[in-house]
C-alpha cells in the first residue's frame, strides 16, 4: 500500500515569490543588467526551493536557500566596500537586492520549519526556527526572529506528549 503525502506550501511562499518578483519588476526599469540578472537568479533559487520541498528533497531545498544566503553575504560585501567610495545609487540598489535576499532566505528557512512540523519531525523543525533565531539579527529582521520564537513555542505544544492514550 503506497501513502501519498500531499505538501501544503505556507502562506509565505506566495509572499515571498510575490517580493522577489516585485522587486525583479522594479529592478527591470532602471537597474542595470547585472542587478536584474541577480535578482532573476534570485527568483529562480526561490522557485526551486519550494519545488524541491514540495516534492519532498529537503537537501536540495536547503542547498538552494543556502545559495540565497549565499548571495546576500555576496551583496553585503559590495555594499561595504562601495558605500566606502560613494556611488549611492548603485549602493541602494544593491542593499535592496541584499535585503530582499535575505527577507527571503529567512522566509524560506521558516516554512522548513513549517514542513518539518507537518511530517511530524519536531527536531528538525526546531533547529530550523532556531537557525532564523541565530542567523537573522539584523534590527530590520527582529520580525523573523520573534516569528520562529513564537513558531518553537507552538512546537512545544504541537510535539508534546498528549495525555490522552488514544493519541
Amino acid at each position: 500500500m503506497r501513502l501519498f503525502v500531499t505538501i501544503h506550501l505556507p502562506h509565505g511562499f506566495s509572499r515571498t515569490v510575490g517580493v522577489v518578483s516585485l522587486f525583479v519588476l522594479l529592478l527591470s526599469g532602471c537597474a542595470q543588467d547585472q542587478y536584474q540578472r541577480r535578482a532573476d537568479v534570485m527568483k529562480d533559487h526561490v522557485e526551486n526551493f519550494y519545488g524541491h520541498l514540495k516534492a519532498n528533497r529537503v537537501g536540495a531545498a536547503v542547498h538552494e536557500n543556502e545559495q540565497i544566503e549565499l548571495m546576500a553575504d555576496q551583496m553585503a560585501d559590495t555594499v561595504k566596500k562601495r558605500g566606502q567610495m560613494g556611488g549611492t545609487a548603485q549602493v541602494e540598489r544593491e542593499f535592496a537586492l541584499m535585503k530582499t535576499a535575505r527577507e527571503a532566505s529567512a522566509q524560506n528557512w521558516m516554512a522548513l520549519g513549517q514542513y518539518f512540523t507537518l511530517k511530524h519531525q519536531p527536531d528538525r523543525a526546531r533547529a530550523s526556527y532556531q537557525r532564523v533565531i541565530d542567523t537573522y539579527t539584523n534590527l530590520t529582521e527582529r520580525a523573523y526572529r520573534e516569528q520562529a520564537a513564537r513558531a518553537l513555542r507552538d512546537l512545544d505544544i504541537v510535539s508534546s506528549p498528549s495525555l490522552d492514550p488514544t493519541r
